[in-house]
């Protein structure tokens, strides 16, 4: 079945235009029908992030789960992993997080969540999408039988205890300088207060959303401002979080990026170390370096691959058993405490290893050396690129230039109308002239389709 709205996360795209209030009131009305379950009260929990269109969604689909005789319990502006936790912790049927991620404000979108805080499969999905084309599945509720809406309090401090307990009993973050930056999105109350109540001295960038600011020179897609304001701090460590805060990026005391390939590799050691990887490995996408790879089978570890999509990793994780994955933008997820990924709790296992070793940061996060890669994209409006016979022979023949000391992937994004062409290995040169050959070849055929 051809996804006609949801995407690898969720639903997304520019508010108003994509994202409309009739369609988040009938993804609301679907998934209440769909997820209405035994004889209790039914209840969906809602989140948002700090973007402007987040109240219009907000507000429809609210009406939407009204009107087929469910609750909404609204959370406010809230990372998506509380979302997720608070779904399962309050026994909610379905959770709602209404974020575009790392996008600008203009865009925004959907992400569903079962009642166990997992996000829903592809399968659960298409049952979604074929609803949303029949507006006889929609069967809305009697007059009495119509769902409310509530504001949750305490919300907040439920997450932060919540994330504070990732911790062991008694870790202390007190001596510690730290920067975080929340990109004007979802966490910019959590994740300083956090950092705070376990005893660090806290820098706050990010933190103060206009509707319109969000991800705007800030967070981890644009960590610039933070790895600034750690050399003007002469901070320990910065800590970046998306719109969302999802994900996770880190800026070392000398002001160097530090992605989450590297922050993997320091968990899996130290899990490793300590005997808490359920399995001897660790679960990443097509797109995590390979130096990583390289470094986990040095200290006995395996790497599997999925495809893009932290929902991939995570479904791999369950099926096979891990319990530590996660892509190289940041997104990390722990299965030990958390259903989706989470950028505070990845953050604080870090610090926990940087306070166990009494090393500087940069040590710390420096596990290996990144292979030379390469990330380009090409707008594409219409047609099927990747099944072209030009495009094909020019993947085919940079992967036979790569050999067996790099890799090529070459894939549709899943939030935008672009192809992404990434190619590493030990040449730089090399890498760098395969990618831009695929790219060609890409653009020749935009051009005319």
């Amino acid at each position: 079945m051809v996804r006609k709205h949801f995407g690898t996360d969720g639903i997304r795209g520019q508010a108003n235009s994509v994202i409309t209030p009739e369609l988040a009131m009938k993804v609301a009305q679907a998934t209440g029908v769909l997820f209405q379950r035994g004889d209790h009260r039914h209840r969906a929990v809602i989140g948002k992030d700090t973007r402007l269109s987040s109240y219009m969604i907000e507000y429809a689909m609210v009406a939407g789960f009204a009107s087929v005789g469910m609750d909404s319990l609204l959370l406010g502006p809230m990372p998506t992993p509380a979302v997720a936790m608070l779904t399962h912790s309050m026994r909610a049927d379905v959770g709602v997080m209404i974020s575009a991620s790392h996008n600008s404000f203009e865009d925004n979108g959907i992400k569903l969540f079962g009642p166990d805080g997992f996000k829903l499969s592809d399968e659960v999905e298409a049952k979604i999408e074929t609803m949303l084309d029949k507006d006889s599945a929609l069967k809305l509720s009697k007059p009495a039988d119509l769902g409310r809406a509530m504001r949750v309090e305490g919300d907040r401090a439920r997450y932060i205890e919540f994330a504070k307990r990732t911790l062991v009993r008694h870790l202390s973050l007190e001596g510690l300088r730290i920067v975080v930056d929340c990109a004007n999105g979802a966490a910019y109350k959590v994740a300083p207060e956090a950092l705070w109540e376990l005893g660090a001295e806290v820098f706050s960038i990010g933190v103060e959303p206009d509707g319109f600011n969000i991800n705007r020179g800030v967070g981890s897609t644009t960590p610039l401002a933070l790895v600034k304001k750690v050399r003007e701090m002469r901070a320990d460590i910065g800590i970046a979080l998306d719109g969302d805060a999802d994900r996770v990026l880190i800026v070392d005391e000398m002001g160097k990026i530090v992605d989450g390939d590297q922050l993997m590799a320091v968990i899996a050691e130290s899990w490793k170390e300590d005997g808490r990887l359920s399995q001897p490995g660790v679960v990443a996408t097509v797109m995590s370096n390979l130096g990583l790879e390289r470094y986990l089978h040095g200290i006995g570890l395996s790497l599997a691959r999925t495809a893009v999509g932290d929902r991939y990793v995570l479904e791999h994780m369950r099926q096979h058993g891990y319990n530590l994955g996660g892509e190289q933008s940041g997104h990390i997820i722990l299965a030990d405490y958390c259903t989706t990924g989470d950028g505070l709790v990845a953050a604080l296992q870090l610090l926990a290893v940087v306070k166990r070793q009494s090393k500087p940061v940069s040590q710390v996060c420096h596990r290996f050396e990144p292979s030379p890669q390469v990330l380009k994209s090409v707008r594409v409006s219409a047609g099927k690129p990747l099944e072209d016979a030009n495009v094909a022979r020019a993947i085919e023949s940079g992967r036979q230039k790569l050999g067996s000391s790099g890799r090529l992937v070459i894939r549709a994004s899943g939030t935008e109308p672009v192809i992404r062409v990434m190619g590493e290995g030990d040449n730089l040169d090399l890498v760098e002239r395969i990618v831009d050959e695929v790219c060609d070849a890409v653009a020749t055929f935009a051009r005319a389709a």
